[in-house]
C-alpha cells in the first residue's frame, strides 16, 4: 500500500467515525484516534508513521500559532500568574508525586523516574485549546488558568527533552550543555522578536495591497513554518516558534484576517495528529497489560485532578479550581514524544512505553468526555455562579453594531451611527478601504465579514444590529449566510441594489432588506412631489 492510499484510508474512515459518533455528541478526536489503531491493525505502517508523524506534528504547530494570535505579549504579561506561578506549581507538584512513585514501586532508574514523572505532569495543549476554543470558553475564568498553565507546561517540554540528551550524552558537560541552552534561548527570542517588530507589519502592509487571497495565506504560512523551524534549529519545539509568531501577528492590523484563513489548515491538521496518535498503539502489548494502562490512566488522572485543585483552591473559588483541574486531568501529546524519545534513547524498556503510551491516549479519550460534561459536573458538585469572563477582544464593545463593509455608503453608516454616539465597528477585507477609515479615524478592522470565525471574535450574536452595506451581490449572501449561522438572532439590516439581488439573501435570518433602486425611486417621487406642491 503506498503512501497515498493510506491517508485516503485514513481519511474515509474518519469522517465515517466521526460522521457516526457526531450523532451521540462523542468528539471528533475520539473518531481520529480510533482511525489510526484502526489503519495500524490492519497494516504494517513501519514505513509510513514517521512520515505520517512529521505532518501531523504541524497540527500542534497552527494550534500554538493560532492560541499566540490570541495572546500578545501585552496580554500574556497580565497572565504571569497563571502562566508562571500556577504552571510552576502544577507541574512540579505532579512531576515529584509521579518519579518518585514509579521510582519507589516501580523500579525505574532515577533518570528514567524523571523523565517519566515531568512527561506525565504534561496535560493535552491540542484537546483542551480545541474544546475551549469550540465551547467558547478559552477566556472564561478557568480556561485562563488552563490556558496559563498549558503555556508553561509547552515551554516546560524544552528543558525535558533538554534533560534526556544530559542523561544519555557524555562527550559533553552539564555546565556547557545549559550554558549552550541559554544563549539559543536567547537568539531565538532575540530573531523573532526583531523579525516581529521591524518587518512583519511593512511586509504584510505590501503583501495586502496586492489584493490576492493565495500570496496572503502564502506569506502567512511562510511566517508560520519559518518561526517553527528557526526554533528548532536552536534545539526549541517547533510548536514553541509557532507561538511567539502568533504573538507577534497578534499586534498587526491583520490578526482576525489571519486567524481566519488557517482555522481550516490547523483543524485538518490537528485531526492527523490525532490519528498518528492511535496509530503508535501496538495492540498486542496493550491487550497483555490492559489492566495496568487502566490502572495508570486513572492512577494519574486522578493525581494530577487532586494537585491542581489542590493548590489552586487557595488562588480562586472551588468551582474555578474544579473547573481547571478537570479540564487538565489527562496527559498530553508531548509526552508521547517524550516516551518516544526516552525508548530511543533506552532510558525505557519497549513494554514500559507502551504501557504508557497506552495510559496517556485512554486518558485522552476520558477527558474528552469529561471536557464536554465540564458544566455539568460543576453544577453538581459546587452549583455557584462563576466570575465574568474577560474577553480581550479588539473591540471592547458591549451591544455594537457591526458594519459590513467601509464603501461610499459604509461611510455614511458610520456617520449616522456617530452623531447618534453608537457603539460600533467596521468589518473591511479591503486593504485600502480599511487605511482610509483607520485615518479617519474609525473602529475600522482588516477582516471578511463573511467568514464565521471572524463574526465569532467579534461576537455578532451579541451585537444589536448588524447592518450589511457591501457592493457585491456574491459578498452579499456570503457575509449573511454566515450571520445565519454565528448569529441567527440578530438583527441583521442589508442592502440591495436591485430586487433580484435582494431574493439572494431569501431564506437566511435578515431583518430587513433595502432595496438601493426602489427607495432612491421612492425619494425621488417624494422629492419631485415635495418641490411640486411648494411651488403651487
Amino acid at each position: 500500500m503506498n503512501y497515498l492510499s493510506i491517508v485516503l484510508l485514513a481519511t474515509f474512515l474518519s469522517v465515517v467515525l466521526n460522521s457516526i459518533l457526531k450523532r451521540f455528541d462523542i468528539p471528533t478526536v475520539i473518531g481520529y484516534i480510533i482511525t489510526g489503531v484502526a489503519v495500524t491493525a490492519t497494516f504494517d505502517l513501519q514505513d509510513f508513521t514517521e512520515q505520517l508523524g512529521h505532518i501531523a506534528e504541524f497540527g500542534i504547530v497552527f494550534l500554538m500559532f493560532t492560541i499566540g494570535l490570541e495572546f500578545s505579549y501585552r496580554h500574556l504579561a497580565k497572565m504571569k500568574r497563571e502562566v508562571f506561578l500556577f504552571g510552576t506549581l502544577q507541574l512540579s507538584i505532579s512531576a515529584l508525586i509521579f518519579g518518585f512513585f514509579v521510582h519507589t514501586v516501580g523500579g525505574i532508574s532515577f533518570e528514567g523516574s524523571i523523565v517519566i514523572g515531568l512527561a506525565l505532569g504534561l496535560s493535552s495543549t491540542a484537546i483542551v485549546l480545541k474544546m475551549l476554543t469550540e465551547s467558547n470558553q478559552m477566556h472564561a475564568p478557568f480556561g485562563r488558568k488552563a490556558v496559563g498553565i498549558l503555556i508553561f507546561q509547552d515551554m516546560a517540554v524544552i528543558p525535558i527533552l533538554l534533560m534526556i540528551t544530559i542523561f544519555t550524552v557524555r562527550h559533553q558537560s552539564l555546565g556547557a550543555l545549559l550554558w549552550q541552552t541559554a544563549i539559543d534561548a536567547v537568539a531565538v527570542a532575540i530573531v523573532i522578536y526583531l523579525v516581529g517588530k521591524y518587518l512583519l507589519e511593512w511586509g504584510l502592509r505590501q503583501i495586502v495591497r496586492t489584493n490576492s487571497t493565495e500570496i496572503f495565506l502564502s506569506s502567512i504560512l511562510l511566517i508560520v513554518v519559518g518561526s517553527a523551524a528557526i526554533a528548532h534549529f536552536f534545539g526549541f519545539s517547533y510548536s514553541l516558534g509557532a507561538f511567539l509568531a502568533g504573538m507577534m501577528l497578534a499586534e498587526t492590523h491583520y490578526k482576525y484576517r489571519i486567524e481566519a484563513e488557517l482555522v481550516p489548515f490547523r483543524d485538518l491538521l490537528l485531526g492527523l495528529f490525532f490519528v498518528t496518535v492511535g496509530m503508535q498503539i501496538d495492540l498486542a502489548i496493550v491487550w497483555q497489560n490492559i489492566g495496568w494502562i487502566v490502572l495508570v490512566a486513572v492512577l494519574v488522572m486522578v493525581v494530577k485532578f487532586l494537585v491542581i485543585f489542590g493548590f489552586l483552591r487557595f488562588f480562586t473559588r472551588p468551582r474555578v479550581a474544579l473547573k481547571t483541574a478537570l479540564a487538565l486531568a489527562q496527559v498530553g501529546e508531548f509526552a508521547l514524544a517524550v516516551f518516544a524519545l526516552a525508548q530511543a534513547n533506552h532510558l525505557l524498556d519497549m513494554r514500559t512505553t507502551q504501557i504508557l503510551l497506552a495510559a496517556i491516549i485512554l486518558s485522552m479519550i476520558a477527558s474528552v468526555f469529561v471536557l464536554s460534561h465540564l458544566q455539568s459536573i460543576a453544577d453538581l458538585l459546587f452549583p455557584e455562579p462563576e466570575p465574568p469572563s474577560a474577553v480581550p477582544t479588539s473591540t471592547g464593545f458591549s451591544n455594537h453594531v457591526i458594519v459590513c463593509g467601509y464603501g461610499p455608503l459604509g461611510r455614511k453608516v458610520c456617520q449616522e451611527l456617530k452623531k447618534q454616539q453608537a457603539n460600533y465597528v467596521v468589518l473591511e477585507h479591503d486593504v485600502h478601504r480599511m487605511e482610509e477609515g483607520r485615518a479617519a479615524g474609525e473602529p475600522i478592522f482588516f477582516a471578511n465579514a463573511a467568514n464565521e470565525t471572524v463574526l465569532r471574535n467579534f461576537e455578532a450574536d451579541r451585537a444589536s444590529a448588524v447592518i450589511v452595506a457591501v457592493d457585491h451581490a456574491k459578498h452579499l449572501r456570503l457575509i449573511c449566510e454566515a450571520l445565519d449561522a454565528v448569529a441567527p438572532e440578530a438583527n441583521v439590516v442589508a442592502k440591495a441594489k436591485t430586487r433580484s439581488e435582494a431574493e439572494l439573501v431569501i431564506g437566511l435570518h435578515v431583518d430587513h432588506v433595502v432595496i438601493e433602486s426602489e427607495e432612491m425611486a421612492r425619494l425621488l417621487v417624494a422629492e419631485a412631489m415635495r418641490c411640486r406642491l411648494f411651488r403651487g
